[in-house]
C-alpha cells in the first residue's frame, strides 16, 4: 500500500516538514505492516530500499509523525516501543504482555466519562488520551504455571 493520504502530506506540510522518500518509505513500511513495528524492524524493512537510509533518521522520523499524531506509540517492557500508523477514524488502546511482548488492540474504549470526571476535578482540559494495559497473554501464563511460576 503506497501512502498518498492527503491528509498525512498536508499535516507534515502544513508543520513546516517536508516528505522526503526516505520519511515517505517509513510510513510506506509501517502502513504495510500487519502489526506494530519496532524501530529496528522498521529499518532493516526501509534500509531494503533504502541501503543508505540511517537509524538515526528513521528515529527522527518516528518521532515526527508520533507529535504529529500520525502514528501511534505503544510502549512495551524494557523501554522498548513499538509503531504502527494511527488512522484518524480508529481509536484505541492497548493490552501489552510483559511476557512475550505481544501487542493487542483493544477499540472498545469507554474513557470519554472517566475523562470528563478527571477534567473536572483537576481542571485539566484533556485533549486526548492514550491507555495501555499491562499484564501477560494467556500464553505466557500457562508457560509460567508449566513451570511453576
Amino acid at each position: 500500500m503506497e501512502v498518498k493520504d492527503k491528509h498525512i502530506v498536508s499535516m507534515m506540510r502544513h508543520q513546516g516538514h517536508k516528505i522526503t522518500p526516505q520519511r515517505r518509505a517509513i510510513l510506506n513500511v509501517i502502513a504495510r505492516s500487519d502489526g506494530h513495528l519496532t524501530p529496528a524492524a522498521l529499518y532493516q524493512r526501509v534500509k531494503q530500499r533504502y541501503p543508505r537510509i540511517g537509524l538515526v533518521t528513521v528515529y527522527r522520523t518516528l518521532d515526527l509523525l508520533a507529535g504529529l499524531g500520525l502514528i501511534c506509540r505503544v510502549h512495551t517492557d524494557g523501554g522498548c516501543r513499538n509503531y504502527l500508523l494511527r488512522r484518524p477514524e480508529e481509536h484505541h488502546h492497548h493490552l501489552i504482555c510483559s511476557g512475550c511482548a505481544k501487542v493487542v488492540d483493544l477499540a472498545d474504549c469507554n474513557m470519554a466519562a472517566e475523562a470528563a470526571r478527571i477534567s473536572g476535578k483537576t481542571g485539566f482540559e484533556i485533549e486526548r488520551h492514550l491507555v495501555e494495559f499491562i499484564g501477560r497473554c494467556s500464553h505466557c501464563r500457562q508457560m509460567a504455571l508449566a513451570k511453576g511460576f
